[in-house]
């Protein structure tokens, strides 16, 4: 019941405080949504290559030759074989990487140490190049720096972990 009553208890307050210091609540509220659009559409662009390349790589089979390439290291690490090609395609797939959870839940169960670490790996880990292409194309700097190695090291750490306490 709180839980229902929290976004427009929430909304009351922001409503109020405008009121209370006297702001133009509604043409801020217009400016906002139109700086929101202007991002959208910097950033669309972006976002379609991206998400063409996915679908490209994952046609070409070039998915399934990179979970093959990476499966030893991770079973190495203790990860289940069922798992790997869950880690490997979170950081370039959400929908793809959240059918493959729903399969090994399916398959396996939720309460079964499969089960366990693919919902930790999903829960604890971001689509890390759709991240990094929405931010990045929303700024003037597009070097990405160290974030994608080191999201990736953290989204491999989380899946160690996993594979550790389970």
């Amino acid at each position: 019941m709180l839980n229902d009553l929290l976004l427009p208890v929430l909304i009351l307050l922001l409503l109020c405080a405008a009121a209370w210091k006297r702001l133009p609540l509604y043409d801020l509220f217009v400016s906002g949504a139109g700086e929101g659009v202007k991002v959208a559409v910097k950033v669309l662009p972006n976002l379609a290559g991206m998400l063409c390349a996915i679908s490209l790589m994952e046609a070409s089979g070039l998915t399934n030759a990179l979970c093959d390439l990476c499966g030893p290291v991770l079973r190495l690490m203790g990860l289940p074989p069922e798992v790997a090609p869950l880690v490997t395609l979170r950081p370039l797939s959400g929908s793809a990487s959240l059918g493959m959870v729903e399969s090994l839940m399916n398959v396996y169960g939720p309460d079964s140490r499969i089960g366990l670490i693919a919902c930790t790996v999903m829960g604890s880990s971001e689509t890390i190049f759709y991240t990094v292409c929405v931010y990045m194309s929303g700024v003037k700097d597009r070097r990405t720096g160290y974030a994608v190695p080191c999201a990736l090291l953290g989204a491999l750490a989380g899946a160690w972990l996993s594979s550790v306490f389970f």
